[in-house]
């Protein structure tokens, strides 16, 4: 990187610093009251980074359509059953998705309304 180059960044990362230190002690106070305890803010960094996954995020989309089984899964998303079970695995563990049994077939769906939501919120900010 060059000495330019450095400079640029510097100042890029300046423009957004406070010309002075000065606290605005009210909206700190009332941020403080309102910041989730640290646990809570870990399980969210935790629930968030399973939407890091374009798997996840396919199996998501489909059974945010309809509930499907395992193999029906897999053919539209020309994977391999052990690799779709897998994500399902963890979007169980996460309570993304539940399933029911019928006869040795189980269907799996979303857990709730919540991550339908999540999905079509990030289908829409991604299209603006």
């Amino acid at each position: 990187m060059t000495a330019e180059e450095r400079e640029r960044i510097r100042q890029e990362v300046d423009e957004g610093a406070c010309e002075f230190m000065h606290v605005h002690e009210e909206i700190v106070e009332k941020v403080e009251k309102a910041m989730p305890d640290e646990q809570q803010l870990l399980d969210l960094s935790e629930f968030f980074k399973v939407f890091g996954d374009s798997t996840r995020i396919k199996i998501l989309y489909v059974l945010s359509q309809s509930e499907m089984c395992v193999c029906d899964i897999a053919t539209l998303l020309q994977m391999g059953q052990s690799a779709i079970s897998h994500q399902l695995r963890m979007l169980k563990q996460m309570r993304l998705v539940t399933f029911r049994r019928e006869g040795k077939t189980v269907f799996y769906k979303l857990a709730d309304s919540h991550i339908q939501t999540i999905l079509a919120q990030g289908m829409e900010h991604i299209g603006e």
